[in-house]
């Protein structure tokens, strides 16, 4: 399987061809929409919100040391990696640049309805930044069976997707089902040897590039120049069933009582969004 790059495509047909069937995508035009587009590069992010800080591995650093770290990282001493802002919380000011966050495409997405701000079950817009060398500490599959959405806006950076039904080759953690024991970046084939039946996709994503990764596909990435990305989850009808199944199951680590009232909520919530999503259809 490759990983197809579209232009200017309907909604319509985006749905058919790639969000029903579950298939990756990047869109080469989505984010023209954007004011973002072009704009965000490292300096501009030093220049207005130099001050505000992220925490990366258990330390606080502000803007400018992360893009000071990110100007030296190099693949045999990268910086630390992935630097996450979350952008309603620590850089609200450029929402407005990130507008319409959905793109015309991401939609429906039941996540930005006001009833899904309660409750700890993804929904963020974040932004990441990365330096060439900086690899996503594992490969995993997204919490709570959301779709991601993420925007490269600045540098390149390199993926790898796996196909569904390829989880058996993947070595989920016993403990944590989302996230893998390899390290494909340099597998170990003699503690992993059904890995080497994996057929893992690589591509790259550069800068006004949109990837949609659908809800259960296993991915990784790293950065191979500095890098600056937005991204987003989406949920809706498609994946609503085992969204649930999920937030039952992280919530019952707490206590049965925490399970039973926020799948409760969110079982309201989804009905509630339901209904808007086919009167609007």
């Amino acid at each position: 399987m490759d990983i197809q790059r579209v232009g200017d495509i309907s909604h319509q047909e985006f749905m058919r061809d790639f969000y029903n069937p579950g298939i990756p995508v990047i869109f080469t035009q989505a984010s023209k929409v954007w004011e973002a587009n072009g704009l965000f590069t490292p300096a501009w992010f030093v220049e207005h919100y130099g001050d505000r800080t992220a925490e990366v591995k258990g330390r606080e650093y502000t803007m400018r040391e992360i893009i000071s770290l990110l100007e030296n990282s190099t693949e045999a001493n990268p910086a630390p990696y992935p630097c996450i802002f979350d952008i309603p919380r620590s850089l609200p000011e450029i929402l407005t640049l990130l507008q319409p966050l959905d793109l015309h495409y991401a939609k429906p997405n039941w996540l930005k309805n006001k009833l899904f701000e309660i409750g700890r079950w993804g929904g963020a817009t974040e932004l990441f930044i990365g330096g060439p060398g900086g690899k996503f500490p594992y490969l995993h599959l997204d919490y709570y069976h959301l779709n991601a959405w993420i925007t490269q806006l600045y540098g390149e950076k390199r993926f790898t997707v796996f196909p569904r039904g390829q989880e058996h080759l993947l070595y989920p953690k016993p403990d944590d089902s989302w996230k893998s024991e390899l390290n494909i970046f340099e597998p170990d084939f003699e503690k992993f040897p059904l890995y080497r039946d994996a057929t893992p996709i690589h591509f790259t994503v550069g800068p006004g590039e949109t990837l949609f990764i659908p809800f259960g596909t296993w991915h990784t990435a790293y950065s191979l120049t500095q890098t600056i990305s937005v991204a987003f989850d989406q949920l809706n009808s498609k994946n609503c069933k085992p969204f649930m199944r999920d937030v039952w199951d992280f919530k019952k680590r707490q206590s049965t009582l925490k399970a039973v009232a926020m799948y409760s909520y969110a079982w309201l919530a989804s009905q509630v969004c339901k209904i808007g999503e086919k009167a609007a259809a």
